[in-house]
Parts: C-alpha cells; sequence; structure tokens
C-alpha cells in the first residue's frame, strides 16, 4: 500500500499567541524544531522528540503538531499498531493506530488536541484506512487536571468524535480491564468488506472460547 501524506495547515490564536496546527510533519522539520519540556505524558520531552522523528520516517507514519513559533507544544501520531498488541495480527496495510495526543499543561483549553485530530482527517488518504485508538485510564493526566476518570473519558471521547472516531466493543483484556478503558475506531469509505471483517475477527478473538 502507497501511504500518500498530503499536508495541511491552520491557525489558532491564544493567549500565549498564534498557534500552527499542521502536518503530517517530515522527520526533518521535526528535528529543527524544539519541545515544550511539559509534554511528558509518555516519556522524558528529550526521547518523545526523538520518538516523534522516528515515527515521521516511516512510511505510514504520520505527525500533526500545534507549535508555537519553533516550540512543538503538542502533537497526534499515526503508525502501525505495536507488533506486541492484537491489533497488528489482524495483518492490515491500511490499520492504523492514533497512538499519541499530547498538548502542554499552558496550551490546553484552547482544543488543540480536537484541532490536531480534525486537521490530520482532511488527507483523502485517511479514507483508505482502518483508524484505531485504545484510551487506557492509566496514560491520562488526572492529576494535572483534576478530574475523575469519567470526566476524562469524556473528555477524550469527545475529542476522538471530532475526528470521525466512535466507540468500538472488544474483548481485548487490557481494554476490559477497567470501565473507563476504550476502543474507538473510524473506518474510512474507501477500506473494503474483507478488511473489515479481518479487524472485526482480532476485535473479539475469545468470542468461541469457552
Amino acid at each position: 500500500m502507497k501511504h500518500r501524506k498530503e499536508y495541511h495547515s491552520q491557525e489558532v490564536t491564544m493567549a500565549e499567541g498564534k498557534i500552527m496546527i499542521e502536518g503530517p510533519v517530515s522527520a526533518e522539520a521535526l528535528a529543527a524544531m524544539t519541545f515544550h519540556e511539559g509534554l511528558i505524558a509518555f516519556r522524558q520531552p528529550k526521547q518523545q522528540h526523538q520518538a516523534l522523528i522516528e515515527i515521521a520516517n516511516l512510511p505510514e507514519g504520520r505527525i500533526i503538531i500545534a507549535r508555537n513559533g519553533d516550540v512543538i507544544v503538542g502533537y497526534v501520531t499515526y503508525l502501525y499498531p505495536d507488533p506486541l498488541e492484537r491489533w497488528s495480527e489482524a495483518n492490515l496495510d491500511n490499520l492504523i493506530e492514533l497512538g499519541a495526543v499530547e498538548v502542554a499543561p499552558p496550551y490546553r483549553g484552547a482544543q488543540l488536541g480536537k484541532n490536531m485530530i480534525q486537521l490530520s482527517m482532511l488527507d483523502e488518504m485517511m479514507e483508505h484506512y482502518i483508524i484505531i485508538t485504545t484510551e487506557y485510564y492509566w496514560h491520562w493526566d488526572l492529576k494535572g487536571t483534576g478530574l475523575n476518570v469519567w470526566e476524562y473519558r469524556k473528555i477524550m471521547e469527545k475529542m476522538m468524535n471530532a475526528g470521525g472516531l466512535v466507540w468500538y466493543a472488544t474483548d481485548d483484556p487490557e481494554i476490559s480491564s477497567h470501565p473507563a478503558n476504550c476502543l474507538m475506531v473510524r473506518i474510512g469509505k474507501y477500506v473494503d468488506q474483507t478488511a473489515i471483517e479481518r479487524f472485526d475477527q482480532v476485535r473479539f478473538m475469545n468470542r468461541f472460547m469457552y
């Protein structure tokens, strides 16, 4: 499958200044920027910056960013699911994962996450993919936001809905381990029935086990 990437951008005005939302951004462009020190949800900022550069270099990898000047203040990643996760067992070259969404604390409240996801869907290529995201409450910044798991889950769901992702049932053990965890999916209009059926098979791998 040829992973075409069509660049889009938009500007959002905040108290902190004019924020550029853009992508997919190349590895070279990402390497030339600095990474906000508040982006610590998944790794330390330096390591996460490097991870984004590596994802951008992947054929299917897509990085959408929000930046203030040359400082990355938010990002969204798309790439193939981890080989250790069940989703990779579908063996579909058109199944990608919205792997991470993060916005630095001073820039929250301006819907940058929602805007980055919406911008990513402007690329017609996204209609060729099954896009999944797995939401786990232990990744959420409950302490920093003061929200409980259900309030945070509602925000995450609303943000994903803005990009066309909706809740899907699954028997995945990690997702099933807590009721706030969830699988959300967007099936592009050009995805064929065979791919959808293979995806459904990995969503429910234990249905015939007794």
